[in-house]
C-alpha cells in the first residue's frame, strides 16, 4: 500500500467492461484517444512555459543581475542534470502511476517555483531554485510516454507519437513569442520577471484542466487491452516482480543504451541551439533580439515538422524502425549546423532557412528514439525506458550549458560549433550501431 498523501498517485483501478459490440469499442477508444492526445499535448507544452522561459530572457537576466555567460551557463546545467535524473526516477514512479495526477502535481509545483525564481536576484538562489523546477520539470514526461504507450498500439505509436512531439514546439514557439511580447514593452515596462510570473499563472490553470480531463490507463475508464499488447505479469503484481520485470525488458536490452547514448548528443545540439540560440544570433549573427525571437520560432515549426514526418516515415515504410530514420536525420542535421556555422551573417534568410533545417533535422531524432525505446520497452515500462534515456540526454546540458558558455567566453562561437558537428557526428554512429533494433518488445 502506498502510505498517506501518495496514495492521490495510485494507478486507476479498472471500470467494468460494459462494451461488448467491436464497433462500439472502436469507437469509445477513438473519442478517448483523441482526449488523450490532445490534452497531454496542451499539458505537456505547458511545461515549457515554465522552463523554456529562462532560455528566452537568459541575455536580460545576465545583464541585469550582472551574471557571466559562465554563471548563466551552470544554471541551464544543474538544471538539466537534476531534470534528467528526475526523468528518470519519475520514470519508474510513472510506470505505476495515475498519469493525469503526477502529471498535474508536477505542473503546479513548478508554476510555483517560477513565481519564487521571479522575486529572487541572487545568483545562488536563482539556482537551487531552478535545479528544484528540474526536478518537478522531469515528473511531466513520464506520465505522457504512459499515456502513449497505453492509448496507442505499437503500429500507430510512431505517427500518434510524433503528433504529441509537437508539445516541444508548440510550447518552445508560444514561450519565445510570450516573453518577447513581455520584454518588449508593448503594453508593460520591459522587465524580465514578467517571463516568470505570467507563464506560472497559465501553468496553474492548465493544471486543473488535465486533473479533471486526463485519464489514466483504457482498463480505468472499461475498455480493453489492444490486441497484442498484453504483457504477462502476475495477477497481483508486487514490487519485486515488477523490477524484475523493468530490469530485463529496459537494462538487459543494448539497443536502449546505444538509443540512450545517442540522445545525449542529440540533445546537446537541440538544447546548444534553443537555450543559446538568443544569444547566438546576437554575437555570432549580429541579430536583433526582436528578429531571433521569430528565427527561433521558426527552428521549432520545423522541428515540429521533422518529427512529424519522421514519425509517418517510420511506421509507412520502415514498419516502424523508428531508429533507421534516426541514422540519415543525425548526419543531416551535422550538415545543417556546419552551413549554419559558415553563412555570411548579411543573408538573414539562408540564415533563418538553416536555422530551420537543424530544427528539422534535431527534432526526428529527439522524438523517434523515444518512441524506438517505448515499443522496445513495451507499455508496461515504457516511462522508465524513456526516462533512462532522458538521464543522457538532460546530462548533455554539461556540454550545452555550462561547457557550450565556457568554450564561447574562451575560444569564441567558432569553437563552439565545431564542438557541436562533433556530436552530429558521434550522434550518427551510436543510430547506425542500433540499426538492428526490432520495431517493439512484444512477441510475436
Amino acid at each position: 500500500m502506498i502510505p498517506g498523501l501518495l496514495q492521490i498517485f495510485r494507478p486507476a483501478p479498472p471500470a467494468p467492461v460494459t462494451l461488448t459490440d467491436p464497433a462500439e469499442i472502436a469507437a469509445k477508444y477513438r473519442r478517448w484517444q483523441t482526449r488523450v492526445l490532445f490534452f497531454s499535448i496542451i499539458g505537456y507544452a505547458t511545461f515549457y512555459f515554465v522552463r523554456k522561459n529562462f532560455s528566452v530572457v537568459q541575455p536580460l537576466i545576465g545583464a541585469d543581475l550582472h551574471i557571466t555567460k559562465q554563471g548563466l551557463g551552470l544554471i541551464l546545467t544543474l538544471h538539466g542534470v537534476i531534470y534528467g535524473i528526475s526523468k528518470f526516477l519519475n520514470g519508474f514512479l510513472a510506470d505505476r502511476a495515475n498519469a493525469c495526477v503526477f502529471m498535474a502535481t508536477a505542473l503546479i509545483a513548478s508554476a510555483l517555483l517560477n513565481v519564487w525564481f521571479g522575486l529572487s536576484s541572487t545568483l545562488s538562489v536563482l539556482i537551487v531554485i531552478w535545479m528544484l523546477n528540474g526536478w518537478f520539470q522531469g515528473m511531466g514526461f513520464p506520465p505522457c510516454a504512459r499515456l502513449m504507450a497505453n492509448w496507442f498500439p505499437p503500429k500507430q505509436l510512431a505517427t500518434k507519437f510524433s503528433i504529441w512531439n509537437s508539445s516541444h514546439n508548440i510550447g518552445s514557439i508560444l514561450i519565445v513569442l510570450l516573453c518577447g511580447f513581455l520584454v518588449g514593452g508593448t503594453l508593460f515596462a520591459p522587465d524580465w520577471r514578467l517571463c516568470f510570473f505570467v507563464p506560472a499563472g497559465i501553468a496553474m490553470v492548465i493544471a486543473v484542466l488535465l486533473w479533471f480531463m486526463l485519464p489514466d490507463t483504457p482498463p480505468s475508464v472499461g475498455l480493453p487491452e489492444f490486441e497484442g499488447t498484453h504483457v504477462d505479469m502476475p495477477e497481483t503484481e508486487s514490487g519485486e516482480d515488477f523490477k524484475a520485470f523493468v530490469f530485463r525488458q529496459v537494462f538487459c536490452n543494448k539497443y536502449i543504451w546505444l538509443l540512450s547514448l545517442a540522445n545525449f548528443f542529440v540533445y546537446t545540439i537541440r538544447y546548444a541551439v534553443f537555450d543559446w540560440g538568443t544569444t547566438i544570433m546576437l554575437e555570432a549573427k549580429h541579430t536583433q533580439i526582436a528578429d531571433s525571437k521569430w528565427m527561433l520560432a521558426g527552428f521549432e515549426v520545423f522541428g515540429f515538422a521533422g518529427a512529424m514526418f519522421g514519425g509517418w516515415f517510420s511506421d509507412r515504410f520502415l514498419g516502424g524502425r523508428t531508429v533507421r530514420a534516426c541514422v540519415v536525420y543525425m548526419a543531416l542535421a551535422g550538415v545543417s549546423v556546419l552551413l549554419f556555422w559558415k553563412v555570411p551573417e548579411q543573408s538573414k534568410l539562408l540564415t533563418t532557412g538553416l536555422l530551420c533545417a537543424i530544427g528539422f533535422f534535431v527534432y526526428g531524432p529527439q522524438c523517434l528514439l523515444a518512441i524506438a525505446c517505448a515499443n522496445l520497452a513495451t507499455k508496461r515500462a515504457a516511462a522508465t525506458a524513456v526516462g533512462l534515456t532522458s538521464i543522457f540526454g538532460y546530462a548533455s546540458t554539461v556540454l550545452s550549458g555550462w561547457g557550450l558558455g565556457y568554450v564561447v567566453q574562451h575560444y569564441g562561437w567558432n569553437a563552439g560549433f565545431a564542438g557541436l558537428i562533433a556530436c552530429a557526428a558521434i550522434g550518427t554512429l551510436l543510430f547506425i550501431a542500433a540499426w538492428p533494433a526490432k520495431a517493439s518488445g512484444y512477441k510475436s
